[in-house]
């Protein structure tokens, strides 16, 4: 991880996606999301499905499609903000300087090229390789991956792969380009838990030895508690806890991260685990104050019609710990 002092690899500022719903009226999926990733730092973005993970990793790459857009934020990526380039630009840093490993490799796969058809494209349209030492680097990314007889493998079509298999070849495909930064998105849904840990061993190793940064977006705090060295815990579209996992493992700070937590097997400190009531609301259903209000057994009265604020987690703070939470204002009431 470094200095805090460099410049992030990646910086996301106040970015604020909608989307238009049926009804005509215009919803945030993201609101006000900050979030940087440092060069071979992983940052875990994680909160329940409904929260806005997803859209905030699309957003980023400028994949958000009608009836979703981008209204509002800054995204800079080693140095440039791509919310302003033209999508020529764009093409060539997909892919090419970030890589994407999307949840379900089975629909992010084309169904009707190899394996290996789809790795050498990848490499031959960012000038990489061509012909057959396109191919011959696709078997050797597949190999890379962990992808057992890579030669047979690349000339397979996603549907003869199992799961966990479809998912080395996806993760193959993200790094062929040696990007810096790899944005993997729940990479170990639905797969059984023996592949999961296979598939995070993978991703760790290839992070160490390419001295890659990672996103890695899931709804799992054992996975983070495993991989990250920072966490972003995201609600409602808004990031409400965020600071080096250790940390906010200890001591969490917002009452939907200590939720979370509490349900986590071996995290709850030998107590009975517990659920958070409720749901995530449907997009376009989240009340005027704080998104998670009506679950949280903590919440004031302010909380019912304010949205809060960033603030640092004051009484348990360390470096790049913030919480947005109205018990963390002495103004509004809270502890302070």
């Amino acid at each position: 991880m470094n200095s805090t002092s460099e410049a992030p690899l990646l910086r996301v500022d106040r970015l604020r996606t909608i989307f238009t719903l049926p009804d005509g009226r215009d919803a945030a999926a993201v609101d006000d999301v900050s979030l940087a990733v440092s060069a071979g730092e992983t940052l875990g973005l994680v909160g329940e499905s409904g929260s806005g993970k997803s859209v905030t990793a699309l957003s980023i790459l400028r994949l958000v499609m009608p009836p979703g857009r981008i209204t509002q934020g800054g995204i800079f990526f080693e140095g440039r903000d791509l919310l302003t380039l033209e999508e020529n630009e764009l093409r060539a840093i997909r892919g090419r300087r970030i890589g994407f490993v999307f949840q379900e490799p089975m629909v992010a796969l084309n169904p009707v090229y190899t394996i290996g058809q789809q790795i050498a494209e990848t490499l031959t349209v960012h000038g990489l390789a061509h012909g057959r030492a396109a191919r011959a680097r696709a078997i050797e990314w597949l190999r890379a991956a962990r992808v057992p007889h890579p030669e047979r493998r690349a000339g397979e079509y996603p549907h003869q792969l199992s799961g966990g298999l479809r998912q080395r070849a996806m993760i193959a495909l993200a790094l062929c380009a040696e990007p810096s930064l790899i944005i993997a998105d729940e990479p170990t849904t639905a797969l059984d838990v023996t592949v999961q840990a296979e598939i995070l061993d993978l991703l760790r190793e290839l992070r160490a030895s390419l001295g890659l940064a990672l996103l890695l977006i899931t709804h799992d705090l054992g996975v983070v508690a495993e991989m990250a060295d920072r966490v972003a815990v995201l609600y409602g579209g808004r990031i409400v806890e965020e600071g080096p996992v250790a940390d906010v493992f200890k001591t969490p700070a917002h009452p939907y991260t200590r939720g979370l937590l509490a349900c986590l097997p071996g995290l709850a400190d030998g107590r009975r685990l517990t659920a958070i009531a409720g749901t995530v609301p449907s997009l376009g259903q989240f009340p005027p104050g704080c998104a998670f209000a009506p679950r949280c057994v903590d919440r004031l009265a302010v909380c019912d019609t304010t949205p809060p604020g960033v603030t640092p987690s004051i009484g348990v703070a360390s470096a790049g710990r913030s919480v947005r939470c109205f018990l963390h204002q002495p103004e509004a009431g809270g502890r302070g």
